[in-house]
């Protein structure tokens, strides 16, 4: 299901503590989240693995002042700036977190450990060295709120057309799940991020839903090869887009960094 990436927690609460709007140990619970532990290897001056709370207070003054997300799909770079390596590692895990102010960026290696019955997750950001350029087909939050709106209307239109309602018990729990969620008032980005970017990004989370309930659940008419090959064309574009906007909208603490600076 379309879900709230690791490399979004990481630059939302990341950029929380550079703000000073939380502390080292709840940035790093938040990133955390219901993973057993998270990890930092590769970071300069450090020869073994540390964890988040170190990693992120070292690369601070290692210059870092802000993160931006990165989620590279096949033929689609989406936050990525180089070099090869990175992009590489980068597009394998599909995400990534990007150093502003320094060139520094995270990958996620997660993996399950422990016996049957009682894994647990286990999450490995691997610093690597980024090229200090603009990100990849990164859109404004005006732009991708605009696209969102837009992407869902046609999407709509194709898949009344072809008869795909996202119906049966599966997508009603599914969706259940999602109202509790946001019943639970869970927060949707870290503090400090501006009231459009909380906007953005909870409805590409939507779209994003729909799209996964159209996928995994919405059979209805379209039976035939034509008819199927039609939903993945309609639906392509507005996972392209949902993407595009989660990156807005995890990107914009950077971005207004950024003008503030008058880049």
């Amino acid at each position: 299901m379309f879900s709230e990436p690791r490399s979004g927690r990481l630059a939302a609460w990341g950029n929380a503590l550079l703000a000073g709007a939380v502390s080292p140990d709840e940035a790093a619970s938040a990133v955390v989240g219901e993973d057993a532990v998270h990890r930092v290897t590769g970071l300069p001056g450090e020869p073994v693995p540390v964890g988040l709370t170190l990693a992120l207070g070292r690369l601070r003054r290692l210059g870092v002042t802000g993160w931006r997300v990165a989620l590279p799909a096949p033929g689609h770079p989406l936050g990525l700036s180089g070099p090869p390596e990175f992009n590489a590692r980068a597009l394998e895990a599909e995400e990534a977190v990007v150093g502003f102010g320094a060139p520094y960026g995270l990958v996620p290696e997660v993996s399950e450990v422990g016996p049957e019955g009682d894994r647990h997750v286990e999450v490995v950001w691997h610093c690597l060295t980024v090229r200090e350029a603009p990100p990849a087909d990164v859109p404004s939050l005006g732009e991708a709120e605009r696209e969102l709106a837009e992407a869902l209307r046609e999407a709509t239109t194709v898949l009344t057309r072809l008869d795909v309602a996202a119906s049966g018990p599966a997508a009603d729990v599914a969706r259940e799940a999602y109202r509790a969620r946001s019943a639970a008032g869970g927060e949707v980005l870290a503090p400090g991020y501006p009231p459009r970017a909380v906007r953005v990004l909870e409805l590409a989370r939507r779209i994003g839903l729909l799209v996964d309930l159209a996928y995994g659940h919405g059979h209805g008419g379209a039976v035939s090869a034509s008819e199927m090959a039609a939903r993945g064309a309609a639906l392509r574009p507005v996972e392209r887009v949902a993407r595009r906007a989660q990156v807005a909208a995890y990107n914009s603490y950077v971005e207004e960094r950024e003008r503030e600076r008058g880049f």
